[in-house]
């Protein structure tokens, strides 16, 4: 692939990570924890307990690639209870499992999805079920052109296989190559290290403002981030972006 960045508008197909980009996660996963601090009438620090999650999935999701990310949840959950002292039941756990149904989607995604939509495939690559898909996909209120998941894959990102998998797919099911490609996303961990090792383009979603020493919150850190194509603070604004350059 070329060193030489094409314009925004000559892409032809958007890739999403989906939870951290367009799924507020970070809200979900913190109010999905309220029912444990409830159930031992106690406080953890917000921030803390992101870090500590963003630790935990990953580890579980190197360890278990086969189980199902509501499993992989309910493991995460566990653990955090004893990281933290805390009494925990298989109902919570389980609970703190189904919770990704209720993570809200970042106001701008939808309208942004919508209006990217007119110009561009649409594509989900996510470390997710079929089933939690479906139901945070109801919230974002958009048709992908596909969606590829860790179920589909037997793998979570940031393993290569996941972009892989993804680029063979793109080729037999949309007819699209690497060079179509914009890789959209949060996640410097999950996403911008494993899609910059492949070549591909790439735009930084930084909902967490990092580029402006923000924190990682329930995202695993990297040693060194690598550079992106594009950089945005929302959805919105890529999409302000794309209208733009269409003018």
């Amino acid at each position: 692939m070329s060193s030489i960045t094409p314009p925004l508008t000559d892409f032809r197909v958007l890739t999403f990570d989906c939870y951290g980009t367009l799924i507020d996660w970070e809200s979900g996963i913190w109010g999905a924890l309220q029912l444990l601090l409830d159930s031992n009438d106690t406080k953890v620090d917000r921030a803390e307990a992101l870090e500590v999650f963003g630790r935990l999935e990953s580890q579980h999701e190197q360890e278990s690639p086969s189980l199902l990310y509501p499993a992989i949840l309910q493991r995460v959950h566990r653990d955090l209870a004893e990281h933290f002292g805390l009494r925990t039941t298989d109902d919570l756990d389980t609970g703190f499992g189904a919770s990704v149904a209720d993570w809200p989607a970042f106001p701008d995604s939808h309208d942004a999805l919508s209006f990217l939509k007119t110009r561009y495939r649409l594509v989900i690559l996510s470390n997710i079920d079929r089933d939690s898909f479906a139901a945070s996909n109801r919230r974002l209120g958009v048709d992908f052109d596909a969606v590829y998941t860790a179920e589909d894959i037997g793998f979570y990102k940031p393993n290569p296989a996941n972009f892989d998998y993804l680029l063979d797919h793109l080729d037999t099911d949309l007819g699209m190559q690497g060079s179509d490609v914009l890789h959209t996303a949060q996640s410097m961990y999950h996403d911008h290290v494993p899609a910059a090792a492949i070549g591909l383009s790439t735009a930084w979603i930084d909902r967490q403002r990092l580029s402006e020493g923000g924190a990682w919150g329930a995202t695993a850190e990297v040693g060194e981030r690598p550079a992106t194509d594009f950089v945005y603070f929302t959805l919105g604004e890529m999409a302000d972006a794309v209208r733009g350059g269409q003018e």
